[in-house]
C-alpha cells in the first residue's frame, strides 16, 4: 500500500515558484516540483495577485500528485473586485470603495462552497459582513443597510435569476 503525504501551502495566484514554501515542502518527496509548480499555476491563474490555499497530495511510491485549490478569503476577493490594495484601518470612518450588487452576487458564488450559508442569500449576507470589517460600500450604502434590504427581498429577483442561469454555460 503506497502512503500519501499532504502539504499544504498559501501561494500567490498564478505566481507558485519551485522555492518556499512548496519546494522545500516537495523536494523531499522525490516529485517533479516544476510539474506541481505549474499545475498549481495554471490552476490558480484566476486569482492572482490573491493568496490562494493548495492542498497537494502526493503518492510517494508513484510520485503521482493531486492538487486541490481553495479559494481565497472574502477578503481577498472583495480587495480584488475593488482593485485596491486593502481594507480600511478604520472602517467605521473610512470607506475604501463601494461594490455593486452584481459584484457582491459574483463574490458569493465563488465562496459560496465554504460558507456557512444555506443559499445565495445567505452567502450575500455572509459576504456583506466582510464589507463591513473592510469599510467597503455596496451600491453607496452602509453594508449593514443593505443586509437590511436584502431581508426584506429586494434583491430576491437578482438572486433568483442567477441561481437559474448558475448551471447553463
Amino acid at each position: 500500500m503506497s502512503e500519501k503525504k499532504v502539504v499544504d501551502a498559501l501561494v500567490s495566484g498564478g505566481q507558485a515558484t519551485a522555492g518556499p514554501p512548496l519546494g522545500p515542502a516537495l523536494g523531499p518527496l522525490g516529485v517533479n516540483v516544476l510539474a506541481i509548480v505549474n499545475k498549481i499555476n495554471e490552476i490558480t491563474k484566476d486569482f492572482a495577485g490573491m493568496k490562494v490555499p493548495v492542498k497537494i497530495t502526493v503518492d510517494t511510491e508513484t510520485k503521482e500528485f493531486d492538487v486541490v485549490v481553495g479559494t481565497p478569503t472574502t477578503s481577498a476577493l472583495i480587495v480584488s473586485e475593488l482593485k485596491i490594495k486593502k481594507g480600511s484601518g478604520t472602517p467605521n470612518t473610512e470607506k475604501v470603495g463601494d461594490l455593486t450588487m452584481e459584484q457582491l452576487i459574483r463574490i458569493a458564488k465563488v465562496k459560496r462552497t465554504e460558507v456557512l450559508a444555506r443559499d445565495l442569500k445567505a452567502a450575500v449576507k455572509e459576504i456583506l459582513g466582510s464589507c463591513v470589517s473592510l469599510g467597503v460600500t455596496v451600491e453607496g450604502k452602509d453594508p449593514k443597510d443593505v443586509q437590511g434590504e436584502v431581508d426584506q427581498g429586494k434583491f430576491d429577483e437578482l438572486l433568483e435569476d442567477k441561481k437559474a442561469t448558475e448551471n447553463k454555460p
